[in-house]
């Protein structure tokens, strides 16, 4: 029997629930989820493997039509990576999306010359079935030659028909990545990753948008793993804030990660967190190349 290979980019506007969907379909969380927009800042690769096939799912960023620091540049770049190196592209759309959608992803779509298939995401928000149909008929409209398939990533609804269809149109080839291997990412981009969604999730404002976390030491011994991170803010305030009174917002943070990475990595984690300020990284190129946002 053939075997098929390929690759799949998951676009759309910040915030539509393209990381849930990745996570679903994979099985696994590999990508973090909160409901603040610009969660994402990378893309994150997950490898899905059955005998005759795999996918090397793609998780992007959302698109910033405005980008207001050098960052925010950066990750406009992987979205647009993440069409060059594609054989197939979902497009996630949220219920509602038809009356401010994104023109640049509009017309981007329309140029590709790989198959486009088209998720309206969050269908479980309206009852009324007419939203879903005008919905569908607009993006018809607007992607005449992509597939449209109304779903909802979170309740899992109508996801079990995303993959069928992907694995229809991917080409034959060999697999690119051992099947034993589900992502390309590595241990200490996981934990960076898991540490950032906590801040995501407990911090307001600012807070979450100006914090980069970095791994400066993974050493896996028997039984356990010992963990140092540095967590990187751009003001002497921001570190305030970050710490807490007596430490315990950062110790809240630090617990909450370790639970996580535990379950991750099915193994007892020693996790060690550090507060240190670095002006304005997120517009300071050679910051964001140390960071891993530009080769």
């Amino acid at each position: 029997m053939t075997h098929k290979s390929g690759f799949v980019s998951i676009v759309g506007k910040p915030n539509v629930g393209k990381s849930t969907l990745m996570n679903q379909l994979m099985g696994e969380k590999l990508s973090i989820v909160t409901s603040k927009v610009q969660t994402t800042r990378h893309r994150i690769f997950g490898i899905w493997n059955d005998e005759n096939t795999q996918i090397i799912f793609s998780d992007t960023p959302g698109i910033i039509h405005k980008p207001a620091y050098e960052l925010q540049e950066k990750m406009n770049d992987f979205v647009k990576e993440s069409f060059e190196d594609a054989d197939i592209i979902l497009f996630l759309a949220e219920l509602g999306d038809e009356k401010n959608p994104s023109e640049y992803l509009i017309k981007k779509l329309n140029s590709v010359r790989v198959p486009v298939i088209v998720l309206i995401n969050k269908t479980d928000l309206s009852k009324e079935i007419r939203h879903i149909t005008e919905s569908v008929e607009f993006w018809h409209e607007q992607l005449p030659e992509a597939e449209i398939l109304p779903v909802s990533a979170l309740h899992n609804i109508n996801t079990e028909l995303i993959l069928p269809k992907i694995v229809e149109l991917l080409p034959e080839a060999p697999p690119f990545y051992d099947k034993e291997q589900f992502t390309t990412l590595s241990e200490r981009f996981f934990v960076n990753e898991t540490i950032r969604e906590k801040i995501l999730l407990y911090y307001q404002k600012e807070i979450p948008y100006s914090v980069e976390v970095v791994t400066e030491s993974f050493k896996e011994e028997e039984g356990i793993i010992r963990i140092d991170s540095v967590i990187y803010v751009e003001r002497d305030t921001q570190k305030g804030i970050l710490i807490g009174h007596k430490g315990k917002k950062i110790q809240k943070v630090g617990t909450e990660a370790r639970l996580d990475l535990e379950k991750f990595f099915n193994k007892k984690i020693y996790l060690s967190l550090f507060v240190k300020v670095k002006k304005d990284w997120r517009s300071n190129e050679r910051d964001l190349k140390h960071f891993g946002y530009s080769k």
